[in-house]
């Protein structure tokens, strides 16, 4: 079973802490930052910013200050893969064997992850932030919408059931009041596997839900990329409904993949300016050290002990103490681990 709570640090600093189940759960855990409304769900590799290790007694714990100021998603999961597994699991976007929680949160929260009834993980939210558990929220109306679905099978009962719980969990989303967690529905609904995205297609094209939608996002998170996805696939699908009517209208297509490459271009923008972001932050660390404390530092984020890089550069155990204790001051860590979050991704 696994733990979790999460806690507020002064001056803005977050930890996320836990306990896994040493005999149960590899001690390797995972925290993610989903920007991708597609991928909420599974393991990828890219979302990935930080692991740590839990001890023998399962305890593990995140903390820093890195988190944005404002509302992310974020995910925590624990796997039984092996590290081998893990590499090739977390590439392929799934591990069939985990234990996962997405949750809303920023730098400032304080998180509690109790356990609820039976010992059971990931069913119960406490926090200062009224958004956190939006996630657990949204999952128990979609059980509900299953036992809905279960109680007559028949093409009858499921057709019924689509049209009623297609607006009933656009109207839920919509009352949550946080549009990042609104995502997940629409996602849900506009799914091309799923039963529903034939009513998505019809609604669509006269609903104001979905331009509704666009504004909350605008307005309360303008420059996030949930909101440049969100965009950029609505205009897609609107176009497509539009050229369905007029397949041999050749300047409908030129605009489609205008939408799509401009779709493209802007992603690829965004996570290249993501990924700058986080060059120039790890090169802005690294040059508050002297050079002997760049070259520690590289030995520590390649988990060598002490003695290990005392060996490696003809040091002695306390001279790579000191270097070592100089990094943490002027990095503003307080261990190893805390060092590692900073560059390893």
């Amino acid at each position: 079973m696994l733990f979790l709570t999460a806690s507020f640090v002064c001056q803005a600093q977050y930890s996320f802490s836990g306990f896994t189940n040493p005999d149960e759960w590899q001690k390797t855990v995972y925290l993610s930052i989903v920007e991708d409304y597609r991928k909420m769900s599974g393991v990828y590799s890219e979302q990935i910013i930080a692991k740590t290790t839990a001890d023998k007694t399962g305890f593990f714990e995140f903390k820093g200050n890195m988190l944005d100021s404002k509302n992310r998603i974020y995910r925590i999961h624990v796997d039984k893969c092996t590290e081998t597994q893990q590499d090739l699991n977390h590439f392929n976007g799934h591990c069939s064997d985990s234990e996962e929680l997405l949750f809303i949160a920023k730098n400032t929260d304080t998180i509690k992850l109790p356990f609820s009834f039976g010992n059971q993980v990931f069913c119960k939210i406490e926090s200062s932030n009224p958004k956190a558990n939006a996630f657990l929220k949204i999952d128990s109306l979609k059980n509900d919408m299953r036992f809905a679905y279960g109680e007559v099978r028949s093409e009858a009962n499921r057709k019924l059931n689509n049209k009623k719980w297609f607006k009933a969990l656009q109207a839920y989303g919509e009352a949550l009041n946080e549009p990042i967690a609104e995502l997940s529905i629409y996602a849900f609904l506009s799914d091309r596997s799923s039963d529903l995205h034939s009513y998505y297609v019809e609604d669509l094209q006269s609903s104001t839900y979905y331009d509704n939608l666009k504004t909350r996002l605008e307005n309360n998170y303008p420059n996030a990329p949930y909101t440049v996805q969100y965009k950029n696939e609505l205009a897609a699908d609107r176009y497509m409904l539009a050229s369905s009517g007029d397949s041999q209208n050749s300047n409908w297509t030129i605009y489609l993949y205008f939408i799509l490459t401009l779709s493209f271009l802007l992603n690829g923008f965004l996570l290249y300016r993501h990924w700058k972001q986080k060059q120039s932050k790890t090169k802005d660390l690294k040059a508050k050290l002297s050079k002997q404390e760049q070259v520690v530092l590289e030995h520590i984020l390649q988990n060598k002990t002490n003695k290990d890089i005392a060996e490696a550069l003809f040091l002695s155990v306390s001279t790579v103490k000191s270097h070592t204790n100089n990094i943490y001051k002027k990095l503003n860590v307080q261990s190893r681990d805390d060092a590692k979050s900073l560059f390893i991704k």
